[in-house]
C-alpha cells in the first residue's frame, strides 16, 4: 500500500498541485482502501467505486463538496496512477448540497470588526476586505506581486492555477510599506543565521538556484518561526497559518457584539456585494473575484441591502396608511364603539314634529297616528288592495262577456 501512496503523492507533484491537495488525496485513496478490507485499487472498478461515495453520504452523513472531493482523489488515482480507464459509475447516492446565500455584512459591522483587531491581524483583515482576496492568496502574496504605481496586487495561482488583478486600496499604502520594512529587517536576519531560503513554486528552485534568497520571493506575511519545508525537507520561513487570522477574526467578531458568523471569506462576500451596491459593474466584480462564471458572482446581488430584485415589503404601504390615521385622528386614544344593537339613546327622537317621550302610552298613540297615515297614502297601489280590486274588475269582466254571448 505504502508504495501505491507514494506514486499518488509522485503524479500530485509533477502536475504542481498543492501540498493540502496531496494530503487530502493520499488520504482518501487509503480510506477507499481499507473500506474495501485492503484490496488493490487495480483489483477494484467502478462498482466499489460506486459502494465507496454512497456509504460516504448515506453513512457518514458527509457533506457534498466533501464527497465530490472523494470522488476526484478516486479519479486521479485510476487515471493518472492506474493508468485505467474507468466505466460510467452506476447510481451513487449524492450528497444533498443545500442552496445557501453567503453571509454579508454592512459596512457598520465591517467596520465594526474591523475596529476590534490590531497590529498584523488588522493589517490583513483590512487587506482581505480592501481586496477581496481568499485568506489563502493572501497568505501566499509574494513581496514582487505588489504594484505600489499602479495599486495593484497580481494573484499568482488562485484558484484552479489562474492568475489575475485585485485592488490594492490607496488607504492600505502607507501601513503596507511600513509592514514590508519589517519584513526585510527579518529576512536580513534570517540570511544572516543561514535561514533566508523560501519555498519556490514548481521547478523554479532549481531553474533559478538562488531566487529562493531574494527579497521579491519572501512572504508579505511571513510566520513568527522557522518550520521545516513538508517536501524538501529544508529548514526556512514559511507564511503564516489560516487559523491565526481566523482566530483574530472571531475574538473581534464576539468583541464588537455582532451575532452574524464572520470568517475570513465573510470579507470577500461583503467585498463583492458591497461594490455591486455602490453601481460597479457585475462583470468587473468577476474579475476581481476570479470566478470563471458569472453566475456564481450573481449570488451577491441576492443579498444587496436594496433587497431581492428591488423589491420592497408591502408592510411599508400598510405602515404608512398607519401614520396617516394616527396624524388625522391626533394622539388621542381610539375610541370603541358599541354595536347598534347596544347602543343608548340619550336624547328624545321625533316623528313628523311630534316628540316621542318618555310616557310609553303616547309614544305607541303617535307611532300608531303616522302608521295608519302612510297606510292611507299607499291608496290603490298597496298590495293587498290593489290584488282585491283587480280581482273585482276581472268578475265583472267576465260576467260582461257572458251576457252577451246569451244574447239571441
Amino acid at each position: 500500500m505504502s508504495e501505491l501512496l507514494d506514486s499518488v503523492r509522485r503524479e500530485i507533484r509533477l502536475r504542481h498541485y498543492s501540498i493540502r491537495t496531496e494530503h487530502s488525496y493520499v488520504d482518501w485513496v487509503y480510506r477507499y482502501i481499507l473500506f474495501h478490507h485492503k484490496r488493490h485499487p487495480a483489483e477494484m472498478g467502478a462498482p466499489e467505486i460506486t459502494a465507496f461515495l454512497s456509504y460516504l453520504a448515506t453513512d457518514l452523513n458527509v457533506a457534498a463538496s466533501t464527497q465530490n472531493q472523494a470522488c476526484c482523489a478516486l479519479v486521479f488515482l485510476y487515471k493518472h496512477v492506474l493508468e485505467k480507464d474507468l466505466p460510467e459509475f452506476g447510481e451513487i447516492v449524492r450528497a444533498k448540497r443545500p442552496k445557501r446565500l453567503p453571509v454579508v455584512l454592512s459596512a457598520e459591522e465591517t467596520a465594526s470588526v474591523l475596529s476590534g483587531l490590531d497590529g498584523l491581524h488588522r493589517l490583513m483583515g483590512d487587506m482581505l476586505y480592501g481586496t477581496g482576496m481568499r485568506i489563502v492568496e493572501l497568505i501566499r502574496m509574494r513581496v514582487k506581486d505588489i504594484d505600489f504605481d499602479r495599486r495593484m496586487i497580481i494573484v499568482r495561482d488562485g484558484k484552479g492555477q489562474k492568475d489575475r488583478v485585485a485592488v490594492l486600496p490607496s488607504e492600505l499604502v502607507p501601513e503596507l510599506k511600513e509592514h514590508l520594512e519589517k519584513v526585510r529587517a527579518l529576512h536580513e536576519k534570517d540570511l544572516a543565521s543561514g535561514f533566508g531560503t523560501v519555498h519556490l513554486p514548481f521547478a523554479l528552485a532549481r531553474k533559478y538556484p538562488n531566487a529562493n534568497k531574494e527579497w521579491g520571493w519572501k512572504y508579505v506575511f511571513p510566520a513568527s518561526r522557522l518550520s521545516v519545508d513538508p517536501r524538501s525537507g529544508i529548514r526556512q520561513r514559511h507564511h503564516v497559518y489560516e487559523s491565526v487570522l481566523q482566530k483574530a477574526l472571531k475574538q473581534a467578531t464576539h468583541a464588537s457584539g455582532v451575532v452574524k458568523p464572520v470568517r475570513a471569506h465573510t470579507m470577500r462576500h461583503s467585498f463583492a456585494t458591497h461594490l455591486l451596491e455602490a453601481g460597479h459593474d457585475i462583470r468587473t466584480v468577476q474579475k476581481l473575484l476570479g470566478h470563471k462564471d458569472v453566475r456564481t458572482t450573481m449570488i451577491y446581488t441576492h443579498v444587496m441591502q436594496d433587497g431581492v430584485c428591488g423589491i420592497k415589503s408591502p408592510l411599508a404601504r400598510v405602515r404608512l396608511i398607519q401614520q396617516q390615521h394616527q396624524t388625522a385622528q391626533g394622539d388621542a386614544p381610539p375610541t370603541s364603539v358599541a354595536p347598534a344593537s347596544q347602543q343608548v339613546c340619550t336624547e328624545p327622537a321625533s316623528i313628523a314634529g311630534e316628540t316621542v317621550g318618555d310616557n310609553p302610552a303616547d309614544d305607541r298613540a303617535v307611532i300608531s297616528k303616522h302608521a295608519r297615515q302612510a297606510r292611507a297614502k299607499m291608496g290603490l297601489w298597496r298590495p293587498v288592495v290593489l290584488m282585491k280590486r283587480l280581482g273585482y274588475a276581472a268578475v265583472w269582466a267576465l260576467a260582461f262577456f257572458s251576457a252577451g254571448d246569451r244574447q239571441p
